[in-house]
């Protein structure tokens, strides 16, 4: 016991600071409880619906737990950007964590078809537009610590764009505002406008901070990328860049096409074109694959979470 009051003393005298102060507070303190430390009657009042639909609240919890897996994942990734002698060992345990989170979301996305009311959410989803699941943010600034800019363009521009594209360029053609563009109008639409509104300059910030330090160039730094962790690379770019998409295709294809109707999506993409990797084209990796793997990306698909997804 003592040694742990000297070893408190010490802490407290090196920080410049008088340990009996943070005894006493310490004595007066109330004991942790679960509920405190989770914030969990904060937690439970987020779901505030716009209707009354009872599956809204199912809607709203999915997509809040969405996020926390998401920000789970970009706390792996800032890890890894921010490490300064990277190692193969290093990334390997990363990179499970990664293929874990991004697993978890895939196989629990089920919850959007049968979590909730066919006619019911067909109905209140006209109240949520022009909001999106387009506009998540964090899934774009993970994008940004996996992988160049240029790799984040959208195929429509991949051939037009300038030997060595800079920070604008990229983003002035990058694959989200194919989601967010009137086709026939070429004007924004308000879902892209709000976003850009919100976010567009923390993403140009975040991308001049990761310029030359993504998860892809961190590989540059390894004598060798061994078999395992180009394996591991490879699954998680596959999950996130072609299973994920096809199982948000899928469930968008359950409400908004179920009975052939082609409904538009709230924030009005062409939501088959833009779910769809074999459109998008978007790879962490492109090193990691072979031409031909690159060419049938997206096509063809045996997933090992729910079989054929073409």
């Amino acid at each position: 016991m003592n040694n742990t009051l000297d070893k408190i003393e010490d802490k407290y005298n090196r920080l410049g600071e008088n340990p009996e102060t943070y005894l006493k507070g310490l004595l007066h303190a109330k004991p942790i409880t679960y509920w405190d430390y989770i914030e969990v009657d904060t937690l439970l009042s987020l779901q505030k619906p716009r209707t009354n639909f009872k599956d809204e609240s199912i809607f709203i919890m999915y997509h809040q737990v969405t996020e926390l897996f998401l920000k789970m994942m970009l706390h792996e990734l800032e890890q890894i950007v921010d490490e300064k002698e990277i190692t193969s060992q290093f990334l390997l345990v990363k990179l499970d964590r990664l293929i874990k989170y991004t697993s978890l979301l895939i196989n629990s996305f089920d919850i959007m078809r049968t979590g909730m009311d066919y006619d019911d959410y067909n109905t209140f989803r006209s109240t949520l537009t022009p909001a999106s699941g387009f506009q998540c943010a964090q899934f774009r600034l993970i994008e940004l610590h996996c992988t160049s800019l240029k790799n984040l363009v959208s195929n429509t521009y991949k051939d037009q764009l300038s030997p060595d594209p800079g920070i604008k360029e990229c983003f002035d053609t990058i694959y989200w505002k194919d989601a967010g563009i009137n086709h026939k109008t070429g004007k924004k639409t308000l879902t892209l406008q709000l976003f850009e509104e919100k976010y567009h300059k923390k993403f140009l910030n975040t991308a001049e901070e990761l310029s030359g330090n993504t998860l892809e160039d961190k590989l540059k730094q390894l004598p060798t990328i061994t078999d395992a962790l180009r394996e591991k690379l490879r699954k998680f770019d596959r999950l996130y860049n072609i299973e994920w998409p096809l199982v948000h295709l899928n469930t968008a294809e359950h409400y908004l096409n179920g009975k052939g109707e082609n409904k538009k999506a709230t924030g009005g993409s062409e939501w088959k074109k833009y779910l769809h990797p074999k459109y998008q084209q978007r790879k962490f990796f492109p090193s990691m694959w072979t031409k031909e793997e690159l060419a049938e990306w997206g096509t063809n698909i045996k997933s090992e979470h729910y079989g054929s997804m073409d």
